[in-house]
Parts: C-alpha cells; structure tokens; sequence
C-alpha cells in the first residue's frame, strides 16, 4: 500500500501523526511529511485510518 499526501491542502490538525506516527510526520509549520512511501503492513490499518480522520482530505491511499 502507498501513500500520498497533498501538502497544500493540509492544515497541520496532526490527526495523521497522533494516529501512525510510524508513517507520518509534521514540519516545522505542521504541515504533513510522509515518513514513508510505501506502508508496511504492520502499520497499514493505522496508515488508512488516518487518511479517514484527516480533516482537510490531504491524505489518499494508493493501492498498489
């Protein structure tokens, strides 16, 4: 499973880093940063609930 993230869309919540902290992470101003590309699958249930809880819909699942 990949991941993507549209940094121009998100608004820093921090919703994706508090729920998979082994896949996302913020910058300095909040905005997200993708730990990882291609989630492995210990962390995909987490990776996926995620891109659900964010607020601003910066998040996407790409199915491989």
């Amino acid at each position: 499973m990949k991941i993507a993230a549209d940094r121009g869309t998100c608004i820093g919540a921090g919703m994706c880093v508090l729920t998979a902290p082994a896949v996302y992470d913020q910058d300095d101003d909040g905005i997200v940063e993708l730990l990882v590309e291609d989630v492995p699958p210990q962390d995909a249930e987490a990776a996926r609930q995620a891109v659900a809880l964010c607020p601003s819909g910066a998040l996407r699942v790409l199915e491989d």
